[in-house]
């Protein structure tokens, strides 16, 4: 930082410099001829090109080491997208094994209640029963709910269907779609896991966006493979009218595209169609 404010600071001199030259060669050639001004005239020009050469013969000189930080910064990136992918992986684990499977037992144990107090409760005392079988009742959908909670966000770390590859994935959204939708997958090589998470949340986001709000009859879902680049494309033959709004959807999709140095890009106008289209590095 203070190397450049340095840098800025010598320019400026130089410029300045120059300008005084001109003008004292401007007055001398008036007052004394053309020989004293061409002297200040000489350094004027020697002075204007050094503060038009310096900032730039500083960037060639520079420029290998500009290079090297920016490839050490992408370094940085890929092994912190790789730690958050793999963090998330546990998060799930832990969910799975624990809890949820804390919850399933519950849910397990309060069915044999439930069906035990059901057979006790022609005896003695069967009003008790019925409220006591109420309750285990009650307790149950409770369990059967939180276990409901906790799959879907173990889902939302980490879709089970991209075990079997993104192609897959996609090929399970489109079916499950309300809408039909064309599918179209050319993925020789599976991308890095953050990056098949981000399409296929990409994707599902954008296909109910598709069902719930665009009007349109049908939908195509394209995903293809360029050297270091995945492309997906979501169309659909809806009123169009999509846009990218500062807390809407597609910001939050266009957000998750940008942690990976992707982008995300809405052409939408009104009448439709609308077409959305998402590229991601293939991997990070």
């Amino acid at each position: 930082m203070a190397f450049g404010a340095r840098h800025v600071k010598g320019v400026a001199i130089s410029r300045c410099v120059a300008a005084v030259c001109f003008v004292i060669a401007g007055a001398l050639v008036v007052a004394f001829g053309h020989w004293w001004g061409l002297v200040f005239f000489v350094a004027a020009a020697l002075n204007g090109s050094l503060a038009y050469l310096v900032p730039r013969w500083n960037l060639l000189r520079d420029a290998p080491k500009n290079v090297e930080r920016v490839r050490e910064l992408q370094r940085s990136r890929a092994v912190v997208v790789d730690d958050a992918a793999a963090r998330l992986r546990r998060i799930e684990q832990d969910l799975h094994d624990g809890a949820q499977a804390q919850m399933v037992a519950v849910v397990m144990k309060l069915g044999l209640a439930r069906d035990h107090l059901s057979t006790s409760a022609a005896g003695p005392g069967g009003a008790g029963l019925d409220r006591a079988r109420e309750l285990v009742d009650a307790a149950h959908r409770g369990a059967m709910e939180a276990i409901t909670e906790l799959r879907d966000l173990a889902r939302g770390i980490h879709p089970p269907a991209l075990d079997e590859g993104l192609g897959a994935a996609l090929a399970g959204l489109a079916a499950r779609s309300d809408l039909p939708v064309e599918l179209v997958v050319d993925l020789p090589e599976r991308p890095s896991p953050a990056i098949e998470t981000i399409a296929y949340f990409c994707a599902a986001e954008l296909l109910t966006n598709a069902a719930k709000h665009s009007g349109a009859q049908r939908a195509k879902l394209e995903v293809l493979h360029q050297p270091g680049l995945v492309t997906m494309r979501v169309s659909d033959d809806g009123t169009g009218g999509a846009r990218l709004e500062p807390g809407g959807g597609l910001a939050g999709l266009a957000e998750r595209a940008k942690s990976v140095d992707g982008r995300l890009q809405v052409e939408s106008p009104a009448g439709g169609p609308t077409v959305v289209t998402v590229e991601l590095p293939s991997h990070v």
